[in-house]
């Protein structure tokens, strides 16, 4: 029976402390297990390395934001997982972003249990992972009806965020979407509510902070993982169920072996009817597919009317209630101009002391 053992590398003894403090306890609870398993592996998170150390030989498995030492031949979809970590002042881990992300891409068939070492309590979580699971779809559902996307830039340093950002600009482009780039630290709902054209977020964050705890109704909008809007962008991505999840975008850029490249303008997957699964409508093909089919052409009636560019801001902007100051050019009458108030808002100066 093969198991892996995983840890909290933020929790020791209830208290905040690097991964390196935590390593020689890890490793000695693993001492103790190796003889009732066959193989028994301890990973850590994928930091970098120290200036000047050695990388190990032969090379760890970097999934998930961690690293497994996998011997030679073996697989991670072998193993079932044990995951020692979480706090009892904590109960709920659905918002622990680092066991989410070891949930959502841990083989389904495979066993998957927690322990809390506060309590000592053990459970097995199928269930957690299968509810999880059935959120990150309903968000890339989410995705796949959205128009506007916004791009939250959460890492200026990590490596390839560039080639990321335009990757997912990119996607959203072939998939007829508008996509829009910002760069505002640490996501909070008061930063993103300033942008309600947005229909959706996605988080380019390293993948130890890829996921990011989504209380309900702290955020006005989903805000997605990178795998999320390319499977929701990317007609040749793999079904539900077969394709993996991914927590660092640089596994979705060329050259990866997850890269799964987007089908030909001429492909027949851009015409495969896709009903949303929210509203129950058609989702049309993309602006660009149905301008560049010769067929749509050929039976557009009345040559004679104009045809605009359809902009998702300007559409936004018709439906509000509230479009701003309005000019009211020659609709008001001229009027000289008037002494106004002097002072500060606090205290003008015809205002008594009282």
């Amino acid at each position: 029976m093969l198991r892996l053992w995983l840890h909290d590398w933020r929790r020791l003894q209830g208290q905040r402390c690097s991964f390196w403090g935590t390593q020689p306890t890890a490793e000695a609870l693993a001492t103790l297990l190796r003889p009732r398993y066959l193989d028994l592996l301890v990973s850590s998170p994928a930091f970098p390395l120290p200036v000047g150390s050695l990388s190990p030989e032969p090379k760890p498995l970097e999934r998930f934001g961690r690293r497994f030492p996998l011997a030679p031949g073996r697989h991670l979809e072998e193993y079932g997982a044990f995951y020692v970590g979480g706090s009892e002042t904590s109960p709920d881990l659905d918002l622990d972003p680092d066991l989410s992300r070891l949930l959502l891409g841990w083989a389904p068939g495979r066993p998957f249990s927690s322990c809390c070492p506060d309590t000592g309590k053990t459970q097995d979580e199928g269930a957690r992972a299968g509810r999880l699971r059935a959120r990150r779809q309903y968000l890339v559902e989410r995705a796949r009806d959205a128009r506007v996307v916004g791009l939250l830039a959460g890492t200026l340093g990590v490596a390839q965020h560039r080639e990321a950002l335009a990757h997912l600009r990119s996607l959203t482009q072939a998939a007829g979407k508008r996509s829009y780039v910002l760069a505002l630290g640490r996501p909070t709902p008061a930063k993103l509510a300033n942008f309600p054209e947005m229909d959706v977020f996605v988080l380019l964050a390293c993948p130890l902070g890829a996921l990011s705890p989504q209380l309900s109704g702290s955020f006005f909008r989903p805000i997605l993982a990178p795998c999320e809007l390319e499977a929701s962008c990317n007609p040749a991505w793999p079904p539900p169920g077969l394709a993996p999840y991914l927590t660092h975008y640089a596994d979705l850029l060329p050259g990866s072996p997850f890269h799964v490249p987007l089908p030909p303008p001429e492909s027949e997957l851009w015409e495969t009817p896709d009903v949303s699964l929210i509203t129950g409508e058609l989702r049309p093909p993309p602006a660009w597919k149905s301008s560049n089919d010769p067929g749509s052409l050929a039976v557009t009636p009345r040559p004679q009317l104009e045809l605009a560019e359809s902009s998702p801001a300007a559409s936004f902007l018709s439906s509000r209630s509230w479009q701003g100051l309005e000019p009211r050019l020659g609709q008001t009458p001229v009027t000289e101009a008037v002494s106004g108030r002097r002072g500060i808002a606090i205290a003008y100066e015809d205002e008594g002391n009282g």
